[in-house]
């Protein structure tokens, strides 16, 4: 599901004004820097994915959730689809079309630092809108701390606290939050996330366990 031209032009307008983005890295592929990437999919796609923000594979390539941790996740997803592993990065790719991708940021952060608190309230509302109008679905797959403490940005108090006391609990990534999302214009819905650690290998403490943990979230959420 491609943006529309306001959309895509509301991005770049907000992208024009905002440091940090790796121009360098978007100029080595000789893509723009203030086109916004973002996968979104089918938007009756029964399952999203929302990660933190998009890497250098993601620039080179233009869509998200390509690169090494990205791979991951489709790697267990086509497994699970399929019984076998995946064949190659075309068949891992294809799955973009069956499933709501998303991150934070469109853009992909100097040193693939996480984005700054300023810089993904920037983006907020666009973002928020894309979930709640672009997409039918509820079922949400976070990836890391970063990506399901986005839906505390500017919401109330008891929301951010609630989702600060379910991120610290043991059982975090085996448990589920509700979270209600609201556009500027009034519409509001109700999104059921389901918190995973960020799939990258400077995270040793999960990263053997992911694949695991993912597979058990697709089995709950997604059988075949």
């Amino acid at each position: 599901m491609p943006l529309d031209k306001k959309q895509r032009q509301a991005f770049r307008d907000l992208a024009r004004d905002t440091r940090g983005i790796d121009v360098e890295t978007y100029a080595r592929f000789d893509k723009d820097p203030l086109e916004p990437l973002i996968g979104l999919g089918r938007a009756d796609a029964p399952l999203a994915f929302f990660g933190r923000d998009p890497g250098r594979d993601e620039v080179k390539y233009g869509e998200p959730f390509i690169g090494s941790g990205g791979q991951i996740v489709r790697k267990v997803l086509y497994r699970h689809l399929h019984g076998e592993p995946m064949p190659d990065f075309e068949a891992g790719r294809a799955l973009s079309r069956d499933y709501f991708w998303i991150n934070t940021v469109p853009y992909k952060p100097i040193g693939n630092k996480a984005w700054s608190m300023q810089v993904k309230r920037r983006f907020h509302p666009l973002m928020r809108r894309l979930l709640i109008d672009g997409w039918h679905g509820r079922e949400i797959i976070t990836l890391g701390r970063e990506a399901f403490l986005w839906f505390g940005i500017e919401q109330p108090k008891a929301v951010r606290e609630a989702l600060e006391q379910f991120w610290q609990r043991d059982d975090r990534f085996d448990a589920s939050i509700e979270v209600d999302l609201q556009t500027d214009g009034g519409t509001a819905r109700r999104f059921r996330l389901h918190p995973l650690p960020h799939p990258s290998p400077l995270n040793q403490t999960w990263f053997k366990r992911f694949p695991g943990l993912l597979e058990a979230r697709l089995s709950a959420l997604a059988p075949v």
